[in-house]
């Protein structure tokens, strides 16, 4: 019988998407080879991975990885639905073709996430038609992804419209609990300022993927006061693996298995792969999943 949690961590410790820059040189076989060594099972995928299924499967089976999930930004909001939906199933048929049946969506309409602008203060904020347009599109792409075997979870973070446990809440409310459910990351909530565990609690049957990603609370506080732009924040190191930083995941680690949560959990932490050693930090995590959640 497959085992309820499975580990993975995300290539974005190595190379990282919105800033190529930081870890440029890294290539995805060293990636790869370092998450296996590391001791994880699964990946997410990066954006120096194999778009053909074929040589992707290759490299993976090598070292014992599979995909569990990728992201895909949704401009339901500002983006006509049939343009959205092409590009949602073009991506459901690639992961599914490398072994994944989750599909992660975060919508990317007026996102300053990628911008230099200050985090929390320029944040976009949906108006009633653009959450109308929003979940329903998410639970037309929802039923998109359910008849191919796969489940939409939807990726709240940081720079974007569904951020807070308020806009988490109306996006719960407004999406069909069958067609889209929650990917839960713990860094991104705690960033934000909102009580992670009550989220946690509040949606545990809804919450189909984790990302485990630790603050370092100092620089949070100085990205709020200084008022810094998410990628100046991730630059500066706020984010890190569980077993470094300010989060004591344990809580965490005991609601998810206690609520019978089925799925991957994936150690996601954006850095700065000069500063902190990828291989070093994935096998910090791996250490401290296992002393304390027992996997």
């Amino acid at each position: 019988m497959e085992k309820d949690i499975r580990l993975a961590i995300a290539p974005i410790g190595w190379t990282n998407d919105d800033m190529p820059e930081l870890g440029g040189e890294i290539p995805f076989e060293q990636c790869i080879s370092e998450m296996a060594l590391a001791g994880f099972e699964g990946s997410e995928v990066g954006n120096k991975y194999p778009r053909d299924p074929e040589k992707l499967n290759k490299a993976l089976k090598l070292r014992g990885l599979t995909i569990c999930n990728a992201w895909f930004s949704s401009f339901l909001t500002t983006k006509p639905l049939a343009e959205v939906e092409k590009d949602f199933i073009k991506q459901c048929d690639f992961l599914y073709a490398v072994g994944a049946r989750i599909i992660g969506a975060a919508e990317q309409g007026n996102s300053i996430q990628g911008k230099p602008l200050p985090i929390f203060d320029a944040k976009p904020r949906f108006t009633d038609e653009e959450w109308k347009r929003l979940t329903e599109g998410l639970n037309h792409l929802g039923t998109i992804a359910k008849k191919k075997g796969m489940q939409l979870v939807y990726h709240h973070h940081m720079g974007t419209g569904v951020q807070t446990t308020e806009e988490i809440d109306r996006l719960m409310e407004m999406t069909d609990p069958e067609l889209v459910g929650l990917l839960y990351d713990t860094g991104h909530l705690v960033f934000s300022g909102e009580d992670h565990l009550a989220v946690l609690h509040k949606y545990l049957k809804r919450i189909k993927h984790v990302h485990l990603k630790n603050v370092r609370f100092e620089v949070m506080e100085k990205a709020k006061k200084e008022k810094w732009s998410f990628l100046q924040a991730v630059r500066n190191g706020v984010f890190t693996v569980p077993g470094d930083g300010g989060l004591d995941f344990v809580p965490v680690f005991d609601a998810l298995k206690s609520g019978g949560y089925k799925g991957w959990w994936v150690v996601e932490a954006e850095q700065d792969p000069a500063k902190a050693n990828p291989l070093e930090y994935a096998l910090i995590a791996r250490r401290y999943i296992k002393e304390k959640a027992g996997i």
